[in-house]
């Protein structure tokens, strides 16, 4: 039990660490195939932050330390929050009773440190990005919010690997219609969180569309490689918890349950890749409409299981 524990939280980790910029190679290829091109190889994202991590540091004399402590608390929360939140079928490395609430507020302290980075610079440009970020994180959170109520319901626990392991195909027909609802909240949500469209456009630099990139302009070299790459863990961490609502699943073989959690977050980044193709970044003035929508799905899901 003790050596199949220590597996489990092994593979766990190596998952964590290693599989992140992976999804956005798969993001990316898929929609050079829907526009019909060759694309980046899969790698292509390991390549990006090796390359930016043998590059200088520029930092500019209006900055302080906050400019240089926002990287580093993006990606410590965005950890921690990895070992919160259970891989397929598997329980976490870390749990506890009430640990949902440090998991959501995690990524609330690592996006507060990133808009504080971004203020520091002095920029209006930059400020203006933190203001949508403030924004559009105000109106996401009560969507996660919901969705843990819902969960915390239905498992009848507070820990997030309690919650989430034991959805199973028997939990979505005694409650099919709260998770359907909450697993369309909880895809909108993904999405915002992590700056995909139609919320934001990873690949533009243009000021009237901005938010998260614009940010992060001023960071350079390792700084940014530690931003690309907690980027990319915060998809894969909220990605884990939005398969295990969509795609719940124990077969009773731990390397086949692992095999599984591997090829459901792949179909995931293979989904975001299509919606990103299909779909054109929404106005400004949408963005917190849809929001609004998600958490009204996530309300109408948290009222169906409350009984």
């Amino acid at each position: 039990m003790m050596n199949s524990t220590i597996a489990n939280c092994t593979i766990h980790i190596f998952l964590a660490l290693v599989m992140p910029p992976l999804l956005l190679g798969v993001i990316g290829k898929t929609k050079a195939a829907f526009a019909g091109r060759v694309g980046a190889p899969f790698l292509q994202p390991y390549h990006d932050i090796l390359r930016l991590l043998r590059k200088g540091t520029v930092f500019s004399t209006t900055t302080s330390w906050v400019f240089r402590a926002g990287p580093i608390v993006a990606l410590a929360t965005t950890a921690v929050a990895s070992l919160l939140i259970p891989f397929g079928a598997h329980s976490s490395p870390i749990s506890f009773t009430g640990d949902m609430i440090l998991y959501a507020y995690l990524f609330a302290l690592g996006r507060f440190f990133t808009m504080l980075a971004a203020l520091d610079t002095g920029s209006s440009f930059e400020g203006m990005g933190s203001a949508r970020e403030a924004t559009y994180s105000c109106l996401a959170e009560p969507t996660l919010f919901f969705a843990l109520i819902t969960l915390s319901r239905l498992s009848g626990s507070y820990s997030l690997s309690n919650m989430l392991v034991n959805i199973s195909f028997g939990v979505w027909l005694n409650n099919g219609a709260a998770l359907l609802l909450l697993v369309g909240g909880m895809f909108v949500v993904l999405l915002a969180e992590n700056c995909r469209i139609p919320f934001d456009d990873p690949n533009t630099h243009l000021e009237l569309t901005m938010i998260h990139e614009v940010m992060v302009l001023d960071h350079s070299g390792p700084a940014f490689a530690i931003i690309q790459y907690a980027a990319a863990l915060k998809l894969f961490v909220l990605g884990a918890f939005f398969v295990h609502l969509a795609l719940p699943y124990a077969t009773g073989n731990p390397y086949l349950d692992w095999g599984l959690f591997i090829i459901s977050m792949l179909e995931l980044a293979v989904v975001i890749g299509i919606v990103e193709s299909v779909m054109a970044r929404l106005r400004l003035i949408r963005v917190p409409q849809l929001l609004v929508a998600a958490t009204i799905l996530a309300a109408f899901s948290t009222l169906l299981v409350i009984r």
